[in-house]
């Protein structure tokens, strides 16, 4: 939940181009809340209901390479925390030290698998483990490694008021993300000054529009995306 007072919270987001996005939070804490209890009852369900498919999907990942059958990686959610995501591996053992911390399009270290996993989004089914455990939404900005949140401006840090999401209206707007990197020469430079701006002004202008039904209008959009 948002903290009661901007003072509050931590000093990084203490400025001025993040005070109006927290007015506008404050004043919408009764959606906040059932954004929380909605987050935690569904996934819960949602876990119990898809154990079939992760014991199905695990296999298939054991088979076809070598590795774990989940990737845990560092991201940044609410007020500037660090957690582990956790999502099924889709690429070869070792991939964060082969090439960027984003992937493009045809990017090698991508297994046959996990190119199908990635297609449908079903790498993502595991953060419902981080959204059970308060640190992620169903939806909300898309949790970034901290030398990507390092890059934010001082209103990008407003996105940082909410616990990050699963998806969101700027996941479905930058869908084909790996398509914008596939001819960059440095992919972690084109990410942070021509991708990663206007993702956040998609999720900067989510803030500002934040209600729960809303969310709910976004998650419908987005299993519509993908089914398209």
């Amino acid at each position: 939940m948002l903290v009661k007072n901007f003072h509050d919270l931590p000093q990084e987001l203490q400025c001025e181009e993040v005070c109006p996005y927290f007015e506008i939070l404050n004043q919408r804490r009764t959606s906040l809340l059932c954004k929380s209890i909605f987050d935690r009852v569904i996934a819960a369900g949602m876990l119990i209901v898809l154990s079939p498919v992760f014991l199905v999907l695990a296999i298939m990942i054991k088979r076809d390479s070598e590795g774990e059958v989940f990737f845990r990686q560092t991201r940044v959610t609410q007020y500037g925390r660090t957690f582990g995501i956790y999502k099924f591996r889709t690429m070869v053992k070792n991939a964060e030290s082969l090439g960027a911390q984003v992937t493009s399009q045809n990017d090698m270290r991508v297994t046959k698998v996990g190119n199908m996993l990635r297609s449908c989004r079903l790498d993502e089914l595991p953060q419902l483990i981080n959204i059970l455990l308060g640190d992620m939404s169903f939806v909300g900005t898309r949790p970034e490694v901290p030398r990507y949140v390092a890059a934010y401006t001082n209103e990008m840090k407003a996105t940082l008021l909410l616990p990050a999401g699963v998806t969101s209206v700027a996941s479905i707007a930058y869908k084909d993300e790996d398509q914008l990197l596939q001819n960059a020469k440095n992919v972690d430079e084109v990410y942070i000054n021509e991708v990663l701006p206007g993702k956040m002004a998609w999720n900067l202008k989510s803030i500002k529009e934040f209600s729960f039904l809303q969310d709910i209008k976004t998650m419908i959009d987005t299993v519509l995306a993908v089914l398209r």
